[in-house]
């Protein structure tokens, strides 16, 4: 990791982001929740600016914003879960509570923490190049440990998401598989936003899921389709950025956007195509 230049960091960075990030998506879109992403994300950045702040008027206190902006993130999500259970009827409105709080408290921050503006760029839009060593090491590290708990509860998420009262009556337990759901929600947002920026995380969680979602036929499918749609999405997005002098994060956003258009622009006519291979 020493040797690494900054573009190999910022390529291993978003090859982690483009695998964890799609496939929250496929189980927030299963749970009609996407929105809560955006909402997160606009958390992370109070949190974000709070550390930023932090640094610069108490310098004897090393703080680092990527580990406030996880505990924000985290406590947000935290806060979902139970504004969600407190309007049972209305849980559409827990979302939108957390954003309007996240982005006043950020701007509340933001306006009084001592920082340039390319900082600020680079946490909103994302920056390829400025994936540094710990910025790595704290993605390899959330990447590892969600990819665990992906792994040993995978099973659990999905009955949740899916049929939340049946999964209770099966047993399983709601309050520790829901803990869980917003603790990985929490680590994909904190793993993705110096890469693809605070204000596009969650349209990389959202929209490989989308696309996917045209072309899966099973769960399963939908996981795969997502995963190498956020591959692709990633990759393109950073070598452009690169090339082109663009935002890591606009780019990374586009190229998903784009694959988006086009699986909805072929599917009516690879319909068309079998529907008339069929009366053939």
């Amino acid at each position: 990791m020493m040797e690494l230049t900054f573009l190999e960091r910022g390529i291993i960075a978003a090859l982690c982001i483009g695998l964890i990030a799609p496939l929250m998506g496929t189980l927030l879109a299963v749970r009609r929740s996407s929105i809560i992403a955006d909402s997160l994300s606009h958390v992370t950045l109070t949190g974000i600016s709070a550390g930023v702040l932090i640094g610069g008027t108490m310098q004897f206190i090393p703080v680092h914003p990527l580990y406030t902006g996880f505990a924000f993130s985290l406590a947000g999500s935290l806060f979902i879960e139970k504004l969600r259970q407190e309007y049972a009827s209305f849980q559409e409105l827990a979302a939108p509570i957390i954003l309007s709080a996240g982005i006043g408290l950020s701007a509340v921050f933001m306006s009084l923490a001592p920082s340039g503006q390319n900082e600020w760029y680079d946490y909103l839009f994302g920056s390829v190049v400025s994936v540094g060593k710990g910025d790595l090491l704290f993605i390899l590290i959330t990447f590892i440990v969600s990819g665990l708990l992906f792994g040993l509860f995978f099973k659990e998420l999905v009955f949740v998401s899916f049929d939340q009262e049946g999964a209770a009556v099966s047993g399983i337990k709601m309050k520790t598989i829901n803990f869980l759901f917003s603790f990985l929600t929490a680590l994909v947002i904190s793993m993705s936003m110096k890469v693809v920026g605070i204000l596009l995380v969650g349209a990389l969680i959202s929209l490989p899921a989308a696309a996917a979602l045209q072309l899966a036929s099973s769960f399963r499918a939908l996981v795969l389709w997502s995963i190498v749609i956020g591959e692709a999405a990633v990759l393109t997005g950073v070598i452009s950025s690169y090339h082109l002098s663009l935002a890591t994060g606009g780019s990374i956003v586009v190229s998903a956007a784009l694959i988006l258009g086009a699986v909805l622009a072929w599917k009516p006519v690879s319909a068309r195509i079998f529907s008339r291979r069929n009366q053939l």
